[in-house]
């Protein structure tokens, strides 16, 4: 099974969430599956069971928009790797709960190439950096890596997204994921200087491992 890899650069994320819809609505059978890879200019978007309260500190220059994934709110911006995944599970014989299984091992398989040590939280979709881990202690258990998804007719959309060199002080203005309190940190914060490309193709060749395997 292969994956018609899409590099985008730097996208509104309202015109790619629109593409992204398009696309998933217009797709059929035959339709290769793709991975889009890039980045968006500052933006917040509140998932499908998000409390727009939860942008506790509004700003003029980062706007909300409300969208069709799972989960509640969350921050995309420059220098965090965005992944849209728009995939036929039916065709790849995998179930929604194991998508997110495995996208999250992807992120954990990545992100431990570059000396990060990273573990699920239960009942808490993403991934976080682990207790216990090589960090200072006020990094163990932040999160580092959003996901949200959306199936339709049995086809994904969006995805995923890991904090690389991020504006951590815009997830200041928001409840992370509903999360009142919630600690978030990028790779760059953990010591991490490798291009953002680097890391980009690191977890897209974790992300089809995962995806292909049986």
């Amino acid at each position: 099974m292969s994956f018609l890899v899409k590099h985008l650069g730097v996208a509104h994320y309202e015109s790619t969430y629109q593409a992204m819809r398009d696309f998933t609505q217009q797709r059929d059978s035959d339709t290769p599956d793709e991975i889009w890879i890039l980045e968006h200019p500052p933006v917040f978007t509140l998932g499908l069971a998000g409390d727009a309260s939860n942008l506790h500190s509004p700003s003029n220059q980062i706007p909300l928009v409300q969208v069709d994934r799972g989960g509640e709110i969350t921050y995309h911006g420059p220098g965090q790797i965005v992944v849209y995944l728009l995939l036929d599970l039916r065709r790849l014989g995998i179930f929604v709960k194991e998508l997110v299984s495995r996208i999250e091992q992807a992120l954990i398989d990545a992100l431990a190439d570059f000396g990060i040590q990273a573990e699920r939280h239960a009942g808490a979709p993403g991934i976080y950096v682990a207790r216990e881990s090589a960090v200072p202690l006020e990094y163990q258990g932040a999160k580092i890596a959003a996901l949200g998804l959306k199936v339709s007719k049995g086809c994904s959309y969006h995805g995923l997204a890991l904090n690389v060199a991020t504006d951590l002080a815009a997830f200041a203005r928001i409840h992370p994921c509903g999360y009142e309190g919630l600690r978030t940190v990028d790779m760059q914060t953990l010591g991490i200087k490798d291009n953002i490309d680097i890391i980009s193709q690191t977890l897209l060749g974790h992300l089809q491992k995962q995806l292909t395997s049986s």
